[in-house]
């Protein structure tokens, strides 16, 4: 495949040009934004150490990425280095399985985006809240709440490179209250234990850890809608997922294994202010002033912030994608003539976002990772189905084990789902089983399917097989 030359259709000085003109992230910034789509910090684990215990919940956190993610990022990693297209895994489902399992990808994912997208802003507020108690009153919290999916939507408009700087500056504020607890963290050993004097842990117990931290451990393939605007996507993907897995497991286990050693029970990780309060034990007061507790709430505001702003650039190039293929009407595939962000979008996905500030979606996690999982097991037989059908397609970047590892590569993550599925039959959503009620999304995603084609909503262009997407400009 090295010696593929460009038809004539495609003229070789036009397409350096246009990657000229447009700024493109590069590796740390994607790494950045791959860190908020999957993770935005420390923020979010407290209950696994509360309903699991330190010994099982730093268990957990080390052996998830393991099972978890690091298959999820070799799977990303092949894809994305032989198919760096606009859309991503959406893209890589319907070249190697079809328009049917195509939409279905998009849609699952989409519809998932929704029970996840307006939680962000709400623990914004949560943070602002504690801060200043004046955006706990009337319909402030929802004004702050808009102002953070309006300001987000600002700057994905802005351009992709915009988005990645913001999302590296974020990584490293958020980070270094956490950074201050592991390194104060030894001078207060034993220190915690009366401060907290609180009843052994209790709550979700090993299987509930599991799943909030698979939860906390998802959307790895969020990166991939963003290829053709990432530098030499071929070489830069695989590495970005791998650095992006290591440290988003260190900032998970390395501030519960320095809170560990204070003494500090694992029932007081029991709240969303859990890691406030640690902090204000660990850092005491200078000047009467609790110091570290305010740079963890700050740190808080800013992960839920890089979080919505890194998946509204993961989200939004689903509808273009999507219209470039005719499964959407034209209009999504509208891009500003500066930046090339898919503008119309971002506007609709950030208002239909907007609408659903204020639901409450803290039970909905096996509800989240049930959706989020169905379109990631399409991912991993698309990995199959594109070595059998198109062994030849060039990869930068190949799962290790040839075929047999391609196979294997989806087990433990389909193992870990069948988890979630069946935790779900316990969760009641809208009245509704929480387990009928996800196949109920799934099944609509069918039926609109369908409709749209009788309709003639949709006029797909057929998948295109050969090598165009896999050039780039050295």
């Amino acid at each position: 495949m090295s010696s593929l030359s460009l038809p004539a259709q495609y003229p070789s000085s036009a397409i350096p040009t246009a990657k000229k003109t447009v700024a493109k992230l590069t590796l740390w910034p994607l790494v950045a934004a791959t860190f908020f789509m999957v993770s935005g910090g420390t923020y979010g684990t407290e209950e696994i150490i509360h309903g699991a215990g330190y010994g099982r919940g730093i268990l957990i956190l080390l052996f998830l990425p393991v099972l978890w993610c690091l298959p999820t990022a070799f799977m990303i990693g092949e894809l994305s280095s032989a198919l760096p297209a606009e859309g991503g895994y959406y893209a890589w489902v319907r070249r190697g399985l079809g328009n049917f399992w195509g939409f279905q990808e998009a849609w699952l994912s989409l519809a998932a985006s929704i029970f996840d997208m307006a939680i962000y802003p709400t623990l914004f507020v949560f943070y602002l809240k504690a801060m200043a108690p004046w955006f706990g009153i009337g319909n402030h919290g929802i004004y702050a709440g808009l102002f953070v999916v309006v300001t987000c939507a600002v700057l994905n408009v802005a351009g992709i490179r915009v988005v990645g700087i913001t999302s590296l500056w974020l990584f490293f504020l958020l980070s270094a209250p956490f950074a201050l607890i592991v390194v104060l963290a030894p001078f207060k050993m034993g220190a915690g234990a009366d401060a907290h004097a609180a009843p052994a842990a209790t709550g979700l117990g090993l299987l509930g850890g599991v799943l909030v931290a698979m939860w906390n451990y998802m959307g790895w393939d969020n990166a991939s809608t963003i290829a053709q605007e990432v530098e030499r996507p071929q070489r830069t993907y695989p590495k970005a997922m791998i650095a992006a897995v290591v440290l988003v497991a260190l900032t998970y286990v390395l501030p519960f294994l320095a809170v560990y050693f204070t003494g500090i029970p694992a029932s007081a990780f029991g709240s969303d202010a859990s890691w406030a309060d640690v902090a204000g034990i660990i850092g005491g007061k200078f000047l009467g002033f609790e110091w570290l507790r305010f740079l963890i709430v700050l740190g808080g505001m800013m992960s839920a912030f890089g979080m919505f702003n890194a998946l509204v650039l993961s989200y939004s190039r689903l509808p273009l994608a999507m219209a470039r293929d005719g499964m959407l009407p034209k209009i999504f595939a509208k891009r500003s003539a500066k930046t090339q962000a898919p503008w119309v979008a971002i506007v609709v996905c950030a208002t239909c976002w907007a609408l659903c500030l204020g639901l409450g979606f803290r039970r909905l996690i096996t509800l989240d990772i049930m959706l989020y999982g169905a379109s990631l097991m399409l991912e991993f037989v698309t990995l199959v189905a594109l070595r059998i059908k198109e062994p030849g397609l060039r990869r930068e970047f190949r799962v290790p084990g040839g075929m047999m590892g391609a196979v294997t590569c989806g087990i433990f993550p389909l193992l870990l789902l069948c988890l979630a599925m069946v935790e779900s039959g316990n969760e009641t959503v809208l009245g509704m089983n929480g387990l009928a009620f996800g196949v109920l999304i799934m099944f609509a995603g069918v039926v609109i399917y369908y409709v749209t084609g009788k309709l003639k909503i949709r006029h797909t262009k057929p998948v295109v097989i050969g090598e165009i997407e896999n050039l780039e400009t050295v």
